[in-house]
C-alpha cells in the first residue's frame, strides 16, 4: 500500500514540476519577446511591432475543396476551379466539361 502512494507522489508531484516549468519558460519568453525596443518595449509608430505580432500569429489551417468529379477533398491552393466547380486536378476537369448535358445525358 505505502509503494502505491509513494508512486502516486511522485506522479503527482511530477505533473506540478512540469507545469512550473513550462509556466517558467513561457513567462521568459514573453518577458523577452516584449522588451525588444528602446522605447520600453514598444514600436515608435513604424508598423514594425505589428509585423511582428503577425509574424508570430499562427496560421490558420488552408481550407479543403470537394471535387464535383470524384468527392476528393483537395487543399483550395492546388484545386482547380472552371465555371464556378472547384476540381481537384484538370484532368476531371475537362472529363467533366466533355460529359454531356441536358437531353443529351439520357
Amino acid at each position: 500500500m505505502r509503494q502505491i502512494f509513494l508512486l502516486i507522489l511522485l506522479f503527482v508531484v511530477g505533473q506540478w514540476l512540469v507545469k512550473a516549468l513550462r509556466r517558467a519558460d513561457a513567462h521568459n519568453a514573453q518577458r523577452t519577446g516584449a522588451s525588444g525596443g528602446p522605447a520600453g518595449g514598444r514600436a515608435a509608430g513604424n508598423g514594425a511591432g505589428a509585423q511582428a505580432r503577425a509574424a508570430k500569429a499562427p496560421r490558420l489551417p488552408e481550407p479543403m475543396i470537394r471535387c464535383v468529379e470524384c468527392g476528393v477533398h483537395a487543399p483550395a491552393s492546388d484545386s482547380i476551379v472552371v465555371a464556378g466547380e472547384p476540381f481537384c486536378c484538370t484532368a476531371h476537369a475537362q472529363r467533366h466539361a466533355a460529359r454531356p448535358t441536358g437531353r443529351d445525358a439520357r
